[in-house]
C-alpha cells in the first residue's frame, strides 16, 4: 500500500511545472487581502496543527501577508539556546530524517539510494573532499514548523553557493522515491568555519517553498537563476553566534548538515526520525577537540 501511495505522491511531480508553481506560490505568499490571508491562515493552522502560542504575535492582523505568517518570529523564550560551548544545538524546527557516517564521499538518502558529497555541494570535488568519511544530519522541516535557521554553533561564514535545480517535495514519500533528491534540488551552500575546523549548511529548496533569503544576502530565489551563482565572504569577517538567526524558508524544506571525519561523529549517529527544535542539543564535540580548543583560547 505505501508504494502505491508513493507512486500517486511521486509521479505527477515529473509532469508538473514545478518553479512555475512555486513562483505563483511566491507571489500568493504577499497577498494582503485581509479576509482572504486571515481566513486562509486560520485554516492552515488548523490544518497542520501550528502552535500559535509560541509566535511573537498571535494576532493575524500584525501579519501583513502570508509570507510574514510562515516565517513569524518567536516568543523570546520559546527556543532556548543549549548553553554547552562543547555542544552544536540544532539550526532548525524539525525531523533528523537522516543522521550517518558519510561512507568515502557517499551519502544514504534512502533504501537503494544514494548520493555524493560532491552532487551535494555543486559538483566542488576540492570542497566536498574536506567531508570524505565524515558525518552528516538530514532535518525536514515541515508546514507546521518554525521557518527560520539559525546557527548551530559560533562560526565565521566563508562563502555561498546557489546551485539550480529541480524543486521536487522534500517529504519522506518523495525522499524514497526519487534519486539523488538533494543533489538534484535546488539549493544554498553555506561554508562555514570554526576553531575546530569546517563544516557545511546546505538549504534545500522544495516545489512551494516560496522563497529562501538570508539574513546577509536577503532574498536568493524565487529569482531562479539557470547557473551557479557564487558570494565569496572571506574578506567580510561574518561572525555569527550560536543560536543567531541566518536564513529563512517559506512553507518548508530541509537543512542538511556535514562535517570532517572526527570533528563531530556523534552527529551521524542521531537516532532516525527524532523531532527536535531549534536550539536544542544535537551533537557534542568529541573532548579531543574541545582539549585543542582550549590550547588555542
Amino acid at each position: 500500500m505505501t508504494k502505491l501511495l508513493d507512486f500517486f505522491k511521486v509521479t505527477p511531480q515529473y509532469l508538473l511545472p514545478k518553479h512555475l508553481l512555486s513562483e505563483l506560490m511566491h507571489r500568493f505568499m504577499q497577498i494582503e487581502i485581509k479576509w482572504l490571508k486571515n481566513g486562509t491562515i486560520k485554516l492552515l493552522t488548523r490544518l497542520y496543527g501550528i502552535n500559535m502560542a509560541e509566535a511573537a504575535s498571535e494576532d493575524l492582523d500584525d501579519y501583513p501577508n502570508f509570507n510574514a505568517f510562515f516565517t513569524r518570529a518567536l516568543k523570546a523564550d520559546a527556543r532556548p539556546i543549549d548553553s554547552n560551548p562543547n555542544a552544536w544545538c540544532s539550526p532548525v524546527d524539525g525531523l533528523i530524517s537522516q543522521s550517518q557516517h558519510i561512507d568515502g564521499n557517499k551519502l544514504i538518502q534512502a533504501k537503494s539510494h544514494l548520493y555524493t558529497t560532491e552532487a551535494l555541494v555543486g559538483g566542488d570535488i576540492s570542497y566536498a573532499k574536506e567531508f570524505q568519511n565524515g558525518d552528516s544530519a538530514v532535518i525536514y522541516l515541515s508546514p507546521k514548523d518554525y521557518h527560520r535557521i539559525h546557527m548551530p554553533i559560533d562560526a565565521q561564514l566563508l562563502s555561498m553557493t546557489y546551485v539550480p535545480g529541480d524543486l521536487f517535495a522534500v517529504n519522506p514519500a518523495t525522499v524514497r522515491n526519487v534519486e539523488g533528491l538533494f543533489a538534484r534540488n535546488e539549493r544554498l551552500i553555506l561554508r562555514f568555519e570554526n576553531s575546530q575546523g569546517p563544516f557545511c549548511l546546505i538549504m534545500v529548496g522544495a516545489i512551494f517553498v516560496g522563497s529562501m533569503e538570508t539574513v546577509f544576502a536577503g532574498k536568493i530565489t524565487p529569482e531562479y537563476e539557470p547557473t551557479i551563482r557564487h558570494w565569496d565572504y572571506h574578506q567580510d569577517a561574518l561572525h555569527f553566534s550560536k543560536g543567531e538567526e541566518i536564513g529563512r524558508f517559506n512553507m518548508g524544506s530541509t537543512v542538511i548538515l556535514l562535517t570532517p571525519p572526527k570533528q563531530l561523529p556523534e552527529l551521524g549517529k542521531i537516532q532516525r526520525n527524532t523531532p527536535i527544535q531549534m536550539g536544542q542539543h544535537l551533537a557534542d564535540y568529541p573532548d579531543n577537540n574541545q582539549d585543542q580548543f582550549e590550547e588555542r583560547q
